[in-house]
């Protein structure tokens, strides 16, 4: 007959670590890592900055932002769909990586439904089209008539990237085929080819283009949004200059590797909302035009968006023929 502690040393082993690691301790019990897959001064790692010390309060352990870049955002994604699931590594999801790069590149080194847990949407982040301050372009239909009969260039973060597709869509909807795609290792050299006057325009997510558009070296032509944005309200949205197929947004979300313990997904997706609703992060928030939904998507609903998402722009993508090697 087996002993008690034998059959105590069964018990255990059928536990998996990251059960075991909460049945050893209440979690969190170290300093957590927040991956930002991109480099520091865009859009995710604005949005992760913005919530670690959030998360640290809440918590009661520190909530350290690494960035990870590469790849458009494949090699941090990646190396947090291989980390524990333990709740020491969370990742700042983007529908760059877990929705463009899987429309239009033929493999990724994981899946983006499977491969996570995916807890809640954090923030939408509209996309515009964008000329200099000083552009003889006032108005998108200016710049779509010179792009009928001649070439008219519009930069964007890199091939695949949602603005890329956008691009793509407007030139087909608008009938400019000279509305040339310039693609760039990111949105930081895009911008300053567009204020050098190297390319006429540019789409990009609006987030870290605010104070450009505020003090008028830049100006927006249209945005993605469903309705015109309450700080900008001269600049048109796609849909009712004719456009509507442009409405779109890149969210960001929380998430972590698959098989993250149920009790830290349930106290990660109760806490997000409260904190994203915070009036010192709606403030944030509304500065950089980058807003949580109300409420925010979470659990099966917000992998549902994702999924529709995926299917949505790989037909895209297929159909333009936009397809990342």
């Amino acid at each position: 007959m087996m002993n008690r502690r034998h059959l105590f040393g069964l018990a255990a082993g059928a536990l998996s670590a990251p059960s075991l690691a909460l049945a050893q301790g209440a979690w969190p019990n170290r300093s957590i890592r927040l991956v930002a897959q991109f480099p520091p001064g865009g859009l995710v790692d604005t949005v992760a900055r913005l919530m670690a010390p959030q998360f640290a309060a809440a918590l009661g352990q520190s909530v350290v932002v690494e960035n990870r870049p590469g790849a458009g955002g494949i090699i941090g994604t990646d190396a947090v769909a291989k980390a524990p699931a333990d709740g020491y590594t969370l990742l700042v999801s983007h529908a760059s990586v877990h929705v463009f790069s899987t429309a239009t590149r033929p493999t990724l080194p994981f899946d983006p439904i499977n491969d996570f847990t995916h807890m809640v949407q954090l923030v939408e982040a509209p996309n515009i089209i964008l000329v200099r301050g000083n552009s003889p372009f006032q108005t998108l239909d200016q710049l779509l008539t010179a792009a009928r009969t001649r070439p008219v260039r519009y930069g964007s973060s890199g091939i695949g990237s949602a603005p890329h597709l956008l691009g793509a869509m407007l030139s087909s909807e608008a009938r400019a085929p000279n509305l040339d795609h310039i693609p760039y290792a990111g949105s930081a050299p895009a911008m300053q080819d567009l204020l050098a006057n190297n390319i006429e325009s540019m789409v990009d997510p609006i987030t870290t283009n605010v104070q450009q558009m505020r003090d008028g070296s830049l100006r927006a032509l249209a945005v993605s949004s469903p309705q015109r944005l309450a700080a900008f309200p001269n600049v048109p949205t796609f849909a009712e200059l004719g456009y509507p197929k442009l409405t779109s947004a890149q969210w960001l979300g929380l998430s972590a590797p698959k098989g993250l313990p149920q009790p830290i997904v349930e106290r990660l997706t109760a806490l997000t909302p409260t904190i994203l609703a915070r009036p010192e992060l709606m403030t944030r928030f509304t500065d950089i035009q980058t807003m949580p939904r109300n409420p925010p998507p979470t659990g099966a609903a917000f992998v549902e968006i994702i999924r529709k998402e995926i299917a949505d722009w790989t037909a895209v993508a297929r159909q333009f023929n936009i397809v990342v090697s």
